[in-house]
């Protein structure tokens, strides 16, 4: 009996407790999106990271001082050719691959000591991702590589301008990668698409 009466005197604390502290932790618990495997949950960038002033003007600043030096408006490296036959909901490991080749062989040259700008754009699109080294493609990749291979052939066939232009892009990088990773995939997407 006066364990009943100890256990009834403590239960209101043990609600208190269970409300003010446990049911936070449960809420703010990372949980998969609501439409996205948690494969996919990987390849999702917090909006904030696009959301800073700095480091989007930046950006913007870098890509438009390039582009003032391009001598080729006809071709277009970062464009809606890189998601011809690729699913809506791989398009941000898509976006991370070009992202990758666009730090290592174009800002991490001798680019780097043409432009203002350029290592700290170069960082920040690094971090970016490394954010998304969990992000992995679902289904077959010969599209993704296809993709990526044609662009790769567009930068060298344009010779020394090659790398002019892919920095030119960097703000339709920027709103590419952005829209591709932080938008949730639509569910179901093309079924035809790899």
């Amino acid at each position: 009996m006066a364990a009943l009466q100890t256990l009834s005197k403590s239960f209101p604390a043990w609600v208190f407790f269970c409300c003010c502290c446990c049911l936070p932790l449960l809420l703010t618990s990372s949980l998969p999106l609501k439409g996205v495997s948690p494969d996919h949950h990987a390849c999702r960038l917090r909006k904030i990271n696009f959301q800073q002033p700095y480091i989007r003007n930046r950006t913007y600043t870098l890509a438009k001082t390039a582009s003032a030096s391009d001598k080729d408006t006809d071709n277009r490296l970062i464009g809606q050719q890189l998601f011809v036959n690729i699913r809506e909901n791989n398009r941000c490991y898509l976006m991370k691959r070009v992202v990758e080749f666009v730090v290592e062989d174009v800002l991490l040259t001798e680019v780097k000591n043409q432009y203002p700008h350029v290592e700290e754009v170069a960082q920040f699109l690094a971090s970016l991702t490394s954010e998304l080294r969990s992000c992995q493609f679902s289904g077959k990749k010969e599209h993704v590589e296809k993709n990526l291979e044609q662009m790769k052939n567009k930068m060298e066939q344009l010779g020394e301008n090659g790398k002019t232009k892919a920095v030119g892009e960097l703000d339709l990088l920027f709103d590419y990668m952005e829209n591709a990773c932080t938008d949730v995939p639509k569910k179901g997407g093309n079924k035809k698409k790899n």
